[in-house]
């Protein structure tokens, strides 16, 4: 399972941010990890949570949807969408990159886009990764422990490594599964990328273990390895994975 999007929403009037909290915990991508009655409470609701993404209500009392943005300590600002009664600020709304701007009340599908869009952005700033120097060479093996002892597994032998949460699931080959703790972006930096390819935010895979790619609607597709894993392709490396595998 790859990571699910992090989400904090703020509106002063609970009816209307129940509605959208549930709506946002309908959809198994998504995990909201704090509510907020009002801007103040939002700051630092999201200065303490991090979250990816801030559903934020435009008017709220003391301190409106523009004035917790900018209050909002520049490292701790996470991906920001709109959520008003009124379509007059809209432009005011992209003045600060904005995801979205949604009307209520939201519609379940016009949220799912917001979040696609999210999604399609963080992945897009993780994709800017500068990979380790050529001076330094790639990782050869990854050691992980069992217990009393240390497996060593030759990173030749690896075929996808997948995020779940703060943990990296590998799988072999042979379909051996390891399970570590790390950050995917820092092992990445220090993998052979003409070896790895990106799948999605919380997925890489040996390019050499791709035997088939199924093409999925929606502009998506689905790559099935030689150990029978079947792993699913975001929309933006569905793009990579055409140019890179799919060319003559």
């Amino acid at each position: 399972m790859s990571a699910r999007l992090r989400v904090v929403v703020a509106d002063d009037e609970r009816p209307a941010r129940s509605f959208l909290v549930a709506l946002l915990r309908s959809f198994e991508d998504v995990v909201v990890v704090g509510e907020a009655a009002s801007g103040r409470e939002a700051v630092a609701m999201i200065e303490k949570e991090k979250p990816d993404l801030a559903f934020l209500d435009w008017q709220m009392p003391e301190l409106d949807g523009m004035g917790v943005v900018r209050q909002l300590r520049k490292q701790s600002v996470p991906l920001i969408a709109f959520v008003t009664a009124y379509d007059e600020y809209a432009v005011r709304a992209f003045e600060v990159n904005a995801v979205d701007y949604l009307l209520k009340p939201v519609d379940k599908s016009r949220l799912r886009d917001t979040l696609n869009r999210a999604q399609d952005r963080m992945e897009q700033a993780e994709l800017v990764v500068e990979h380790a120097s050529s001076v330094a060479p790639f990782l050869e093996r990854i050691p992980v422990r069992h217990r009393e002892e240390v497996v060593i597994v030759p990173v030749q032998q690896i075929a996808s490594i997948v995020a779940d949460g703060e943990l990296l699931n590998i799988t072999t080959t042979r379909n051996e599964r390891h399970t570590i703790t790390y950050r995917l972006k820092d092992l990445e930096r220090m993998l052979d990328p003409g070896r790895f390819i990106r799948l999605g935010r919380g997925t890489l895979a040996n390019v050499d273990q791709i035997g088939k790619v199924a093409v999925m609607p929606g502009g998506t597709h689905v790559a099935m390895l030689a150990n029978g894993q079947k792993l699913p392709v975001s929309r933006i490396q569905s793009r990579v994975l055409r140019e890179r595998l799919l060319k003559l």
